[in-house]
């Protein structure tokens, strides 16, 4: 139909006329409520940023000479923050002559995924960056928190 024709007939209904597809030959449009059109849009975002799930990196810091009390400790808190879906980032830290020593640093990493076995996912291998042993850890797909109901609310 020919423009004028199709402006005249929104304008009697008190709609927009809105331009769907302007490279089909002949461009395709359709008569409707332009602004209810963008506020339900809006509306479906706004619920769709709702239900995504935001993935953070936790950090936790290790020493090389850790005690076993301290060591538990932590590895309860790796724990935690792998529960609530979050990745970790878990840190050797070395101080002086503790660089000769990298491989305690690696034991210490080897015992954690160890342990965490069932539950983990190691995204990178330990790495040395400067006085540093670093590895990142993120939880298994089926261990993620799913939201239930009433949590949706």
């Amino acid at each position: 139909m020919p423009l004028r024709e199709a402006l005249n007939l929104a304008e009697t209904q008190d709609q927009d006329l809105v331009e769907v597809s302007p490279e089909a030959k002949p461009p395709v449009c359709k008569i409707f409520n332009y602004g209810k059109y963008r506020f339900e849009q809006r509306k479906r975002e706004k619920e769709a940023r709702k239900r995504q799930h935001i993935i953070h990196v936790k950090e936790i810091k290790f020493r090389p000479k850790i005690d076993q009390h301290d060591y538990q400790t932590k590895k309860a808190h790796v724990l935690r923050f792998l529960g609530e879906g979050n990745k970790v980032k878990v840190t050797i830290m070395y101080r002086g002559r503790e660089m000769d020593h990298i491989e305690l640093g690696r034991k210490i990493l080897d015992k954690l995924v160890n342990e965490l076995l069932d539950k983990v996912v190691v995204e990178s291998m330990p790495r040395v960056e400067g006085r540093n042993m670093v590895m990142m850890i993120a939880p298994k797909k089926d261990e993620r928190p799913a939201k239930s109901a009433n949590q949706s609310n």
